[in-house]
């Protein structure tokens, strides 16, 4: 077999989902790139099967991880202060 082939290692939702201790609506969600703040997994349909490449999934950790870190460094905006009374916003 090539070599190019014996590192080509395919995950199913649930395996991704496992991998990253979530549900496997939310890897789809991720997938789908309705996750704000989440760079969409790179993933490959077949049928109705969705796949991804073990190695996207561990490039794509990296750059959450890069993006993560990127965005704690920025200032954030204190404008917004929180009501002191529960429920205060809320109308009856």
């Amino acid at each position: 077999m090539p070599p190019v082939l014996l590192d080509f290692d395919l995950l199913t939702l649930a395996d991704v989902a496992k991998l990253l201790h979530c549900s496997k609506a939310h890897v789809s969600h991720v997938i789908a790139g309705r996750v704000p703040g989440c760079l969409p997994i790179p993933a490959v349909r077949l049928g109705r099967r969705t796949l991804v490449r073990r190695e996207s999934l561990v490039s794509w950790i990296e750059r959450n991880e890069h993006a993560a870190a990127n965005d704690n460094l920025r200032p954030t905006n204190d404008n917004l202060t929180a009501s002191p009374v529960r429920g205060a916003g809320k109308r009856a």
